[in-house]
């Protein structure tokens, strides 16, 4: 299914009044704050979210998977869905696959599909996790830091094999995570299961090719509760170190122990020259992969800042990251799910965009604690809604992707198309 751009234009003038009033009102509010609204404008317009293509279908829990209508059933199909997202926020250009759930079949035909809709392929991502059809050795107790080298070499064969079709489909960058680990005390040796994932590492990164990187993320507990091979941002960190300038650290916010200070990581691996990007999502309790911005909004604003901060520090654009979504859903539609996961990645980044930093810095520099939390919480309580709306709409999305996805009845196309029992290929 396609969104022609006439429908968007249609469903866009019942609402240009009203957003242009809202608009103007905030872009005089921030101009007599000495804020251009037009460059924030043009770098949210610039902010692209990889969608991966395991968030289309419903993703559930172990104790249960309630499949909706309609979800796509091939690769080819998950294109259309993302290509379907791009063309209502225009912020969802490029999809990120895991494999080997998600396999193209005809890399050149998979490239001409993705091209139709404005799509590229972001990072390739592994799968040591799960034991395959077929596949000949189990890692139930581990792939890269296995104590069998048999089992080791399976995964690093896998992980090769993976960047050989990320290369056929344009993708520039490698994501591995690991659920190497233990459940009990003694199960493990920490040293040799370190040294184990290094060499292995090493074997996937000499098989990068010159252009390429190797996100290495990393996840505190589960599947393994006991102990974990890289189990946070330090551990990430120091296998990048020894592998070299093409690995940097992957953040995903779930994977942390409760109350971490997030941002934090994010200032210091920034500081370092090491953040690879982020797979967003929200949580209450752990490793929840809920809806973004849904649970702790200013947690998300907060890093934001210190990522905005640490673009400026670097020289870099937003293009200088990996951004992608990484969610699971349940009891929504994935795709109304993702629609507002963009949108609040976009409010997080236009809310850290119209902070004032230079009265920020005063403020630290001078001890006044009162003065730094006021500016964050301005920014923070800004409505900047018509700034997203705006990007959206000067590069031909719907200024309201959820209400023109709900207008067309985008669903029920999907299940007139599909079939209204149908299970997404992957998870």
């Amino acid at each position: 299914m396609r969104i022609e751009q006439q429908k968007i234009d249609q469903y866009n003038e019942g609402l240009l009044s009203r957003h242009n009033n809202q608009f103007v009102f905030l872009k005089e509010q921030l101009g007599e704050q000495g804020i251009d609204a037009n460059k924030i404008v043009d770098a949210l317009e610039a902010f692209q979210v990889a969608i991966p293509s395991w968030a289309l279908g419903t993703g559930g829990t172990r104790f249960g998977r309630f499949s909706g209508g309609g979800e796509p059933r091939s690769l080819e199909e998950k294109i259309e869905d993302v290509g379907l997202l791009h063309g209502l926020n225009r912020s969802s250009g490029s999809i990120s696959l895991h494999i080997p759930w998600d396999i193209p079949s005809n890399a050149g035909d998979v490239m001409n599909l993705a091209s139709s809709f404005d799509l590229k392929f972001d990072a390739v991502n592994s799968n040591t996790f799960q034991d395959q059809k077929d596949q000949e050795l189990s890692y139930k107790f581990g792939s890269l830091s296995h104590v069998d080298p048999k089992v080791r070499k399976q995964a690093v064969d896998h992980n090769i094999e993976v960047i050989k079709y990320g290369k056929d489909l344009g993708s520039k960058a490698l994501s591995v995570w690991l659920s190497d680990g233990s459940c009990f005390p003694g199960q493990s040796n920490f040293v040799k299961s370190f040294q184990n994932t290094l060499e292995s590492l090493q074997e996937i990164y000499a098989a990068l090719p010159d252009d390429w990187k190797v996100f290495v993320e990393y996840k505190a507990y589960e599947p393994n509760f006991y102990s974990t091979v890289i189990q946070d941002w330090g551990s990430s960190l120091l296998f990048c170190q020894k592998l070299g300038a093409k690995a940097d650290v992957l953040v995903d916010l779930g994977h942390h122990l409760p109350n971490a200070n997030i941002e934090q990581i994010v200032a210091t691996l920034m500081m370092e020259g090491r953040l690879a990007g982020f797979h967003f999502n929200d949580s209450k309790y752990g490793d929840d992969d809920l809806t973004v911005g849904s649970i702790r909004p200013y947690m998300l604003f907060l890093i934001f800042v210190e990522l905005v901060e640490g673009m400026k520090r670097a020289g870099k654009g937003s293009d200088g990251f990996a951004w992608m979504i990484d969610a699971s859903h349940n009891v929504k539609d994935p795709l109304e799910d993702l629609l507002q996961s963009v949108e609040a990645i976009l409010l997080s980044y236009a809310q850290a965009l119209i902070l004032d930093s230079k009265k920020l810095e005063i403020a630290r520099a001078e001890n006044d604690v009162v003065l730094a939390q006021q500016l964050l919480q301005n920014a923070f309580r800004t409505d900047v809604r018509p700034l997203v709306r705006e990007a959206m709409r000067q590069s031909g999305g719907s200024l309201d992707p959820i209400g023109l996805f709900r207008n067309l009845k985008v669903r029920s196309e999907l299940m007139n198309e599909r079939g209204k029992v149908t299970v997404a290929t992957g998870l």
